[in-house]
């Protein structure tokens, strides 16, 4: 089974206290942050994620792209980054193999998906998430050379071979 995280992306800037600070001096690199957050979120837990803001294009004109290897949607006009969930969400759950879960703190936009088949989880709880995954990634970084083989051992028999012949001339 797939899962699937749609964030409703203004919603989830909305309960983070630093993404809120940053949207008020720039929406753009709140998004920015976001969306690097998402992708990290997306690369270590495997889930697919989709983000969605309200409005008809994103900073560069475009209405949907890939930012960090997340899927990044802009509504169209007159349409609302609920009521696009809300449509995704009635298509997809369809589909038995899919799981979506929706990371939103908006009560009824939480209810509407859950009534079609949707998972919900709240923004702050879907931000403690991220935290988590956050912190395990830099906790792997820093101990990323302890422990490991030297790097002989960790060579192919070839290069060792190239490398010996170099140290020895």
């Amino acid at each position: 089974m797939e899962d699937y995280v749609i964030v409703d992306g203004y919603n989830v800037i909305g309960a983070s206290q630093e993404l809120a600070e940053m949207k008020g001096v720039s929406m753009e690199e709140a998004r920015g942050r976001l969306l690097e957050w998402l992708g990290e979120y997306q690369a270590y837990t495997g889930k697919k994620v989709i983000a969605v803001f309200d409005g008809r294009c994103g900073p560069d004109g475009r209405t949907s792209g890939r930012v960090h290897g997340v899927d990044v949607y802009f509504t169209r006009e007159k349409e609302t980054a609920d009521q696009w969930i809300e449509r995704v969400v009635r298509e997809r759950v369809e589909d038995r193999d899919v799981r979506i879960y929706v990371a939103t703190s908006d009560e009824l936009e939480q209810r509407l998906s859950f009534g079609w088949g949707g998972l919900r989880i709240s923004a702050r709880e879907f931000l403690e998430e991220i935290r988590k995954v956050r912190e395990e990634v830099s906790r792997r970084v820093r101990n990323q050379g302890h422990g490991k083989a030297p790097v002989g051992e960790r060579l192919s028999e070839n290069v060792a071979e190239i490398f010996e012949k170099w140290r020895r001339s």
